[in-house]
């Protein structure tokens, strides 16, 4: 039993450094998002990276609550969402709905309403 204790305390320190930054980091706001892709060599493609996470991290916080039995916010029920699509969902929502986003406002508030607003559960 001790060794396995042993084992695992180098995983556990690594974890809790990863649940620290976590915790520190804080979401990229709209305006920065966009400062990013045009005062950066590699503005567009680190923002592309980012909408792709931004997207990634709403499913599987989606995915996470349907297994804990809460009502999800968007379903994908077996249509098509791929990592390439973020950047298209993110500038639809944008452009659809501009009066509603300040450049302030968090990029995930609006990959949230773009996921809500082209996924909704049907059943």
């Amino acid at each position: 039993m001790k060794r396995t204790a042993v084992l695992l305390l180098p995983r556990l320190s690594v974890l809790l450094l990863a649940l620290a930054a976590g915790a520190a980091a804080q979401a990229m706001s709209i305006r920065e998002l966009r400062t990013l892709e045009a005062n950066e060599k590699d503005g567009k493609a680190y923002a592309s990276y980012y909408l792709v996470g931004v997207l990634e991290g709403l499913r599987e916080g989606v995915e996470s609550s349907q297994r804990n039995g809460q009502k999800p916010t968007f379903c994908v029920e077996g249509r098509r969402l791929e990592p390439s699509m973020a950047r298209s969902l993110y500038q639809t929502e944008l452009t659809r709905n501009a009066d509603s986003y300040e450049a302030d406002m968090p990029v995930q508030l609006v990959m949230s309403g773009a996921l809500r607003n082209s996924y909704c559960c049907t059943r």
